[in-house]
């Protein structure tokens, strides 16, 4: 399967701005992601926090479920941005897996600065709906 081309630089940007959005009271720690749908659409959200620790939403995990309750279901890439370019948890990898392990992962840093790694790397070995069969 060859991989759509599309403006990293841009998805980027929209993970930048997202991360402006966030709500992150408790940690100071803004997170904001911008999905690219097979579909051409980018989904954008931040981390969302709770004074209850354990019901923070990721902001990773939060446009999954942005785009998936419009109908999209298949992922080109991610773009996430935080201050110092932290990588997605480990809940976020595998919710991100769930749709694919070749989707795209642009991890960022405030200013833009990124790299380029994808769901199967972060999540080597990893359980998905094949495992079921």
């Amino acid at each position: 399967m060859s991989i759509p081309e599309f403006d990293r630089e841009e998805l980027v940007a929209r993970a930048i701005e997202a991360r402006e959005r966030a709500y992150a009271p408790y940690s100071n720690y803004r997170v904001g992601a911008a999905l690219l749908g097979k579909s051409g659409r980018i989904y954008t959200g931040g981390n969302v926090e709770n004074a209850v620790y354990p019901l923070t939403t990721c902001a990773e995990r939060a446009v999954v479920v942005k785009a998936v309750s419009e109908g999209e279901r298949e992922f080109v890439a991610l773009a996430v941005a935080t201050e110092n370019a932290g990588s997605p948890c480990g809940s976020c990898r595998q919710v991100l897996r769930e749709f694919g392990a070749g989707i795209i992962v642009l991890v960022a840093d405030a200013e833009g600065v990124y790299r380029e790694t994808t769901v199967a790397d972060l999540l080597p070995d990893s359980f998905s709906a094949e495992d079921l069969k």
